[in-house]
């Protein structure tokens, strides 16, 4: 009887998560960097920015080209718009917004330079 709950807790588990990764959307963003004021060399920076959205959970990767892989987490309003930091090198931060909607995925990482635009589906 054990082994029966077990097996059946189990199943439940693995179609639980497996309906969870078939819900999350998943976006990518890669381009140039864009000079903020006192930046000069921006536009040779090149991010990768990997977004996962699950219900109002917005998480990501992101990684300038020769760097270390940095991540950010937020939670969207009812509107899509979501907003929050993320550490990057030598413990400074960058600021995170965005907007994700059926219509439109957005993200912006606005810092040292600013990273970002429309970003498409995965």
């Amino acid at each position: 009887m054990l082994r029966a709950i077990a097996a059946t807790t189990l199943a439940t588990l693995l179609l639980a998560g497996a309906a969870y990764a078939q819900a999350a959307a998943k976006y990518i963003w890669i381009g140039m960097g864009e000079n903020v004021p006192g930046s000069s060399k921006c536009p040779t920076y090149k991010m990768t920015i990997n977004v996962t959205v699950a219900g109002d959970k917005v998480t990501a990767l992101f990684q300038q080209e020769g760097r270390t892989e940095r991540h950010f987490e937020a939670t969207k309003d009812a509107q899509g718009n979501y907003k929050t930091t993320a550490v990057v090198g030598g413990g400074n931060a960058i600021q995170v917004s965005g907007k994700i909607t059926p219509a439109e995925s957005t993200v912006l990482l606005d810092g040292y330079c600013k990273f970002g635009g429309h970003m498409a589906k995965k």
